[in-house]
């Protein structure tokens, strides 16, 4: 259990996790005082230990402690109606006039300035942070700001402001200023160029709504967990903060459409699908539950919110997220540097306190009392296409498992092909497992050119629909597309089996292709091979064995294992199925059924999945014939997919 004093558990109102609104405070009063032992003088930084820094720099890191820590705070305040037995706001008043009186241009911390707040400039990270304090000073107004003494109320007014004057990143920090200008406007500081500033991100972030609640984040296909713990959030929390029901109604309903993705992407022991950067931030991925909630705007059930929050929280605190001094760590279960990208100091993962919003909501809400019910992955297995990113979700009740297949998002920018990120980049992500970022990649199809196996760069969307989801792409090596190489990928799933064609046209004949399936990693790990059929199994962080099986059909020749000493986020060590062969002539299909478990569940052999191929005049067909008696057919052709099924 994590070093937090938690009060016992109660099954009657939550039958799934145990965990109710106590457990929540208690949570947070656990993180808050574990953080407040680094607290620096005058509380106007928190620099907390860390191997190493930001490439913002210490002042910036201790910044972020201050304000990711502070919104944490506020919906613990606030939420409680401004009972503070343990003191937080002072403390944060405290830090909030000293980190105010002198900003600095300084990275460094020194003896003789350690308080300053760095300035807010052009893409500087200091505007992220405004936005938390923003948001945790617009929300404890009553208790807080309005209680400061007016040159305190200058100075600070006067720090934020420059959020409204300086460039954001083009990405998600457009809604930085925004919610620095819906406090500074409800504060009477700067309001011309706060209303501005908030009309200013709204447009900005239009241009990236893809509809049915999913934004890509600045580039042109950058699908990830920035959608809920930003893009709705931020938007929703200022209309309902400020009464907006005009905004409300539109940003609210585009909330309640990605919930309903949203909701499918959480396993049954709690976690989110692992995939996209800044994973460090954990039960961030709670935070869109709530904002539904507390707007009024969600598919879900009460019951289910709750079940499906705690969940998430639960789920890193049992699993090691927290260090033997109650801090979070940077990672995803216990630390993980390899995740952690540069813009990421150790007080990074406060990201995470967004999971809390749901303080706000009263105690007799009915997301508080509402019996827990079970999330969508604990209900049926399910396969649920997602045009708009290109993904397809697929869940299995009996273990839990959500299956994230990827045929949409790269995070590529517009105007230049960098390296693929195997948090972008891989066929498939899940709840169980993370991508290899040291090593042979995991759910990838590459073929071998000098000597390398190729990346899969900028990703076409083919469209994803019912049990399906497809994708094309031209692999790239040492930094070029291969010339006139299309890789043309189609995914079908049923039940927890799964189907993988790849068409590689125009390499020559005799190129070796190389796919690979999931990592399975653990404590420990065991690989098979038999015929066709390679196996990887690991004991997962909940002590259940976690099954990798790939198994090849068509095109490959071989199959085999290929180790991970250095493991993936979720296991030390670990290994990965891998099947191969080479193409024949101009246009080459390979095909391979796999699949992903975890525990002691019956499933039938994937030599049950029946698979047979055919040559067209345009291509080639695929016929898959499930144990569950339902077929599917399609037809790869050059850059093109159609897909039939029949129940």
């Amino acid at each position: 259990m994590p070093p937090i004093e938690l009060p016992p558990e109660d099954r009657a109102l939550s039958p799934l996790t145990g965990w109710t609104r106590a457990h929540w405070e208690a949570a947070a009063d656990g993180l808050l005082a574990a953080v407040r032992r680094h607290a620096g003088p005058a509380h106007a930084l928190i620099g907390l230990p860390g191997d190493r820094p930001s490439w913002s720099g210490p002042r910036s890191d201790g910044l972020e402690g201050y304000a990711r820590t502070f919104l944490l705070a506020a919906f613990r305040v606030a939420g409680a109606g401004g009972d503070d037995p343990h003191g937080l706001l002072p403390a944060y008043a405290e830090g909030l006039a000293a980190g105010t009186r002198r900003p600095t241009a300084d990275r460094a911390l020194t003896d003789t300035d350690p308080v300053s707040w760095p300035v807010i400039t052009d893409r500087g990270q200091a505007m992220v942070e405004a936005a938390s304090i923003a948001l945790a000073l617009r929300i404890t107004r009553p208790w807080l700001w309005d209680r400061l003494d007016e040159d305190v109320r200058e100075r600070a007014g006067a720090w934020l402001s420059r959020a409204l004057h300086h460039a954001p990143v083009d990405n998600n920090w457009w809604l930085f200023p925004l919610t620095v200008g819906g406090f500074l406007a409800e504060a009477g500081i700067d309001t011309e160029a706060a209303e501005r500033a908030v009309e200013r991100g709204l447009a900005r972030i239009e241009t990236w709504y893809r509809g049915d609640g999913w934004y890509t984040d600045g580039r042109p296909r950058a699908f990830d967990h920035y959608n809920g713990w930003a893009f709705h959030l931020y938007p929703v929390l200022h209309a309902h903060l400020g009464g907006h029901r005009q905004l409300l109604d539109r940003y609210g309903g585009r909330l309640a459409a990605h919930l309903d993705a949203c909701a499918r992407a959480f396993g049954a022991d709690g976690a989110p699908v692992h995939q996209g950067r800044s994973l460090t931030y954990r039960f961030a991925a709670a935070a869109p539950l709530w904002a539904g909630a507390l707007s009024g705007h969600t598919p879900l059930s009460a019951g289910t919110t709750r079940r499906l929050a705690s969940g998430a929280l639960r789920h890193f605190l049992d699993r090691g997220a927290l260090d033997a001094e109650g801090l979070l760590t940077s990672g995803w279960h216990g630390p993980y540097p390899p995740m952690v990208q540069p813009y990421s100091g150790p007080a990074s993962p406060y990201w995470a306190s967004k999971g809390f919003l749901g303080l706000l909501l009263p105690a007799d809400h009915p997301v508080w009392t509402a019996v827990e019910q079970p999330g969508p992955a604990e209900l049926a297995d399910a396969v649920h296409p997602l045009p708009r990113p290109g993904w397809l979700i697929q869940s299995t009740a009996a273990d839990g498992l959500v299956r994230l297949h990827n045929h949409g998002s790269d995070d590529q920018p517009a105007d230049e092909v960098l390296p693929d990120d195997p948090l972008y980049a891989r066929l498939a992500h899940s709840t169980a497992t993370g991508p290899v970022l040291d090593g042979p990649p995991d759910n990838h199809l590459g073929l071998i050119a000098g000597g390398a196996l190729t990346e899969r760069g900028r990703i076409e969307p083919l469209g994803a629909g019912d049990g399906w989801a497809a994708s094309a792409h031209r692999p790239r090596a040492g930094g070029e597309e291969l010339p006139g190489v299309v890789v043309t990928s189609l995914v079908l799933a049923a039940g927890a089996e799964e189907v993988h064609a790849h068409l590689v046209t125009g390499a020559q004949p005799g190129t070796e292709v190389r796919h690979s399936g999931w990592a399975a990693a653990g404590d420990g790990v065991a690989t098979t091979v038999d015929g066709p059929l390679a196996t990887a199994t690991a004991t997962g962080a909940d002590g259940l064995p976690l099954l990798s099986q790939l198994r090849h059909a068509e095109g490959y020749t071989t199959t085999g294992t290929d180790p991970l000493p250095a493991g993936t986020a979720l296991g030390a060590v670990g290994a990965v199925p891998r099947a191969t062969g080479r193409t024949t002539g101009a246009a080459t299909l390979f095909v391979s059924t796999a699949r992903l478990a975890r525990g002691p569940v019956p499933r039938p052999p994937l030599a049950a999945v029946g698979i047979r191929t055919e040559r067209t005049p345009r291509g080639h067909l695929l016929h898959v014939h499930w144990p569950d008696g339902t077929r599917h057919t399609a037809e790869l052709a050059d850059g093109s997919v159609t897909v039939h099924r029949e129940d």
